[in-house]
């Protein structure tokens, strides 16, 4: 009941004859420019952070095997060992890529989270850390997402963070926490009340930061935090379709001035 299920597909083509060797700074670069729509894609199609780093080894080792060899700065083949590490560089600068389109606050908590989780840290590291993101400790307390007292500082974690959604919150951390949050009460349809009423972008970005967060709780061995967020983004799917379907059956309230005011037209 517990296992995981992995489907593994390997596509082999030959290699075009006349297939050069390059050097490594030539493939990081070609892997740079290829694998950020790559990873884009997978995203989109909802492959579950559990499996990202995983699904990132295939266009990742296909623009490695398109080289009849990679060459280290001492003339010697680079091993697929090598490849493979280099990959996953590139997959940590998408995600700090993404993590640098996050507001302020966010990146503030998200690096927080990195250091200490939901554990407290001294006022004066928070204070540092806070300047260098170009926002403050007591603002970000006023927002509901940290608790400031007696020299301390931390997190509030999901149990504490205000229920209540603003359609207009820009605070994609905010909106992450609550998100895993409803997932956890009240499943599928909690999280699709949720989005329904999300402006812009607002949603897609709280995904794509879940991604992030169950990276960090990979490494971390933080099991049961990284759960929170794996099962928000494999729910997705169903979230969006259940949000499309309750905003359709949502009435839309139209007020008498809105009335006159196309009658006159």
């Amino acid at each position: 009941m517990n296992a995981l299920a992995s489907s593994i597909v390997l596509v082999c083509r030959k290699r075009a004859e006349d297939a050069r060797s390059v050097t490594r700074r030539e493939f990081i670069n070609a892997l740079h420019r290829e694998i950020r729509p790559a990873l884009k894609k997978l995203q989109s199609a909802n492959i579950a952070p559990v499996d990202l780093a995983q699904s990132a080894i295939g266009p990742g080792i296909g623009v490695f095997s398109r080289y009849r060899s990679v060459l280290e700065a001492d003339g010697k083949p680079m091993s697929v060992r090598a490849a493979l590490q280099i990959i996953n560089q590139e997959l940590d600068a998408f995600y700090n890529e993404q993590e640098g389109e996050l507001d302020r606050e966010s990146r503030f908590c998200v690096e927080l989270f990195n250091q200490s989780a939901f554990n407290t840290i001294k006022f004066g590291d928070a204070d540092i850390l806070a300047r260098a993101k170009n926002t403050s400790v007591q603002a970000l307390a006023d927002r509901g997402v940290l608790q400031a007292a007696k020299g301390q500082v931390r997190l509030l974690t999901r149990e504490e963070i205000p229920e209540k959604v603003r359609s207009t919150e820009e605070c994609v951390w905010l909106l992450t926490q609550q998100l895993a949050r409803a997932m956890e009460v009240g499943g599928v349809k909690e999280c699709a009340q949720i989005v329904m009423n999300l402006f812009g972008s607002n949603a897609e970005n709280a995904k794509a930061l879940a991604y992030r967060l169950y990276t960090i709780c990979e490494r971390k061995n933080w099991a049961a935090e990284g759960y929170a967020y794996n099962n928000l983004v494999v729910a997705w799917p169903d979230i969006q379709s259940m949000a499309a379907n309750l905003a359709a059956a949502t009435p839309v309230q139209v007020s008498m001035e809105d009335v006159f005011s196309s009658t006159e037209q």
